[in-house]
């Protein structure tokens, strides 16, 4: 199960009519994120495995998973906020419980991201559970 923020998410994709409309939507979404500091675009937190440039700074306060995030490519930045409604705010003991593949896979995008945008997202997600799995 996955949190409301995200099931929201996902009635808003299934009212959508086309992936035009969906892409469109996770730009937006990106959009909407304020903008990561430039002192924190460093090497510590660029994510690699992206063919864009990608940064995520994490928090974790009180036992709750946050994060931020940037990247240089706009669907990317909304790939980003589409992320954050998955596991923002999230007790820490259960990101690392979240079926991301399948939670993303409600959304259509394993069908509609080309590959290196999947290995990137991938990346993203293997980051995130990294995090959450060395503060337990």
């Amino acid at each position: 199960m996955t949190n409301p923020a995200f099931e929201e998410l996902v009635e808003t994709f299934a009212f959508l009519d086309d992936w035009e409309d969906r892409y469109r939507h996770v730009i937006d979404m990106g959009r909407a994120m304020d903008p990561l500091e430039d002192a924190l675009r460093v090497p510590a937190t660029k994510v690699d495995g992206c063919a864009s440039q990608v940064w995520l700074v994490p928090q974790i306060k009180d036992g709750i998973f946050t994060f931020r995030g940037e990247s240089d490519a706009m669907i990317v930045r909304g790939l980003i906020a589409v992320l954050r409604t998955l596991y923002d705010d999230q007790p820490v003991a259960e990101v690392v419980k979240i079926d991301a593949p399948a939670a993303l896979g409600r959304l259509g995008l394993n069908d509609h991201l080309s590959a290196q945008r999947s290995n990137g997202l991938r990346a993203m997600v293997e980051r995130i559970r990294q995090t959450a799995a060395a503060a337990l």
